[in-house]
């Protein structure tokens, strides 16, 4: 069954711009005929994301997080993860986050989700108004780390009011010479596919990033400083990078 929304204020560019859902039995062309569909009427698919679930025979069904858009895990002692929705950012979810965040305990707090608040990308770049909404609550709570994707690349943004920002949104899909010189990057690589490996020992939480050919191109430590009284500019656990490599200098002017 499909539905159409408009995108919250977090993700919209436009006034025109909506979200178009749709579930339905799995059979070939699906995709063909929706784009054909939208097009026809003068539409444009911006960005898509689809999933089938064999068992039932699904098309764009969601999958592995029991039909809950956002959660939270903890993998270790002192360790815990926050998965938000950054698509639908709605009051229920930042109130359910505020919740969480509260009642947390752990030292290290990592959010990820879909869209930077940081971000040095040519083609979207931050996003300003999702920063507005979570950065008061990461820095009033403790957050210590904060993963995204939606750029094709990877960057590590300068610690932010005490936390570390990474974007590693190139281990599927890469935009080449996307990343523009601007005073958020401690580091920046557009010329390859990566992924990246965290360790957390202690206060401490190592990173390194590879390429797919195995070679690094970032790595480092961050330090988790410990727990202060929070401020508008400072997170009340805040974390500052002890090391790292150097930065790419991008050929493209500084916006």
């Amino acid at each position: 069954m499909p539905s159409l929304r408009q995108t919250s204020p977090a993700s919209s560019t436009t006034a025109g711009d909506f979200v178009l859902i749709l579930s339905c039995p799995d059979r070939p062309g699906i995709v063909h005929s929706v784009s054909g569909f939208l097009v026809a009427r003068g539409g444009n698919i911006l960005e898509s994301q689809q999933f089938g679930d064999r068992q039932t025979n699904r098309f764009y069904k969601p999958f592995n997080m029991n039909g809950e858009r956002y959660y939270t895990v903890k993998p270790a002692d002192g360790v815990r993860f926050f998965a938000l929705d950054s698509t639908y950012m709605d009051e229920k979810q930042l109130k359910w986050l505020d919740d969480q965040l509260a009642t947390s305990g752990s030292e290290w707090k990592i959010a990820f989700f879909h869209h930077p608040p940081y971000s040095s990308g040519e083609t979207h770049g931050s996003d300003e108004t999702l920063r507005t909404q979570l950065e008061p609550r990461f820095v009033k709570a403790g957050v210590n780390v904060v993963l995204t994707g939606h750029e094709h690349f990877y960057e590590r943004i300068k610690p932010q009011k005490g936390i570390a920002y990474f974007i590693t949104g190139s281990s599927a899909k890469l935009r080449e010479g996307n990343i523009v010189q601007t005073e958020l990057t401690a580091k920046g690589f557009d010329s390859g596919y990566t992924f990246m490996i965290v360790e957390i020992v202690g206060d401490d939480m190592y990173y390194q990033t590879l390429t797919d050919t195995g070679k690094t191109v970032d790595s480092g430590m961050v330090h988790r400083v410990g727990k202060v009284e929070p401020t508008p500019n400072r997170t009340s656990q805040p974390v500052v990078a002890t090391r790292g490599t150097d930065k790419k200098t991008p050929s493209k002017p500084v916006k």
